[in-house]
């Protein structure tokens, strides 16, 4: 079935997003083209200065970032492909430009079966070593929100779950507005907690969304340009 996949965990749900919403989470495996964000964020990165240090050990990772600033460029690259184990994927590539030092953030998120239906499963990072679930809902405005739950490890063989007192959320809303002068935007909100120290990540901004063919216009269901692509894939959930 070549639903996307948001489409697929949200069900009837998903009709209730805003168009341009329902649009940006649209793209299929096979079509041949790929989204691409590029806009401001607000507010990026973590606000506790002793907490940067220690994001800084674990920024090779690719999924936190041990900068903090205000009006930094982004982009984003969307990427619907099937993985290497056949689950309908969505890639996202997003390079955060902070003055000096640019930052790389990328995740995958699959859908997969379970016996209350289709979910959605995000794994984090180069090495995808950082799983969670996402529980999505719409809002009354139309807007897309996702938080993450039950978070863990993969480490080698081992499957090490995040007990909740450890386990960081993130929080995310997704929307669509037109400023002051009717150009309309996507809009982006996403904090993530850990109970015992409050924020460890924030960033909020506006980006402007279209998408591109890809170069040699490859319409492999399985196309993933390399770059794009992790030093790993986990298909364990």
């Amino acid at each position: 079935m070549n639903v996307p996949i948001y489409q697929q965990a949200l069900g009837k749900e998903f009709t209730r997003l805003q168009p341009e919403l329902q649009e940006y989470f649209s793209l299929l495996p096979g079509s041949g083209h790929y989204g691409v964000g590029e806009g401001v964020f607000d507010v990026a990165g973590c606000r506790q200065a002793w907490l940067r240090p220690l994001l800084k050990l674990t920024s090779g990772e690719e999924a936190f970032f041990p900068e903090f600033g205000a009006g930094i460029p982004f982009r984003i690259e969307n990427h619907a492909h099937l993985d290497p184990f056949g689950r309908p994927s969505l890639t996202a590539r997003r390079e955060i430009r902070f003055p000096g030092r640019s930052r790389i953030f990328q995740d995958t998120t699959s859908l997969v079966e379970s016996d209350g239906g289709p979910r959605l499963v995000d794994y984090l990072g180069r090495f995808r070593r950082m799983v969670t679930d996402l529980k999505l809902s719409v809002t009354e405005e139309g807007r897309l929100r996702g938080v993450s739950e039950d978070s863990r490890l993969f480490l080698g063989h081992l499957r090490l779950p995040l007990p909740a007192a450890l386990d960081a959320k993130a929080y995310a809303e997704q929307w669509w507005e037109e400023d002051a002068n009717g150009i309309g935007r996507h809009r982006i909100q996403v904090k993530v907690l850990q109970p015992q120290i409050g924020e460890v990540l924030v960033y909020a901004g506006h980006m402007q969304y279209r998408l591109r063919p890809y170069v040699g216009g490859s319409t492999a269901q399985n196309f993933l340009p390399r770059y794009a692509q992790p030093d790993r894939w986990e298909d364990r959930r």
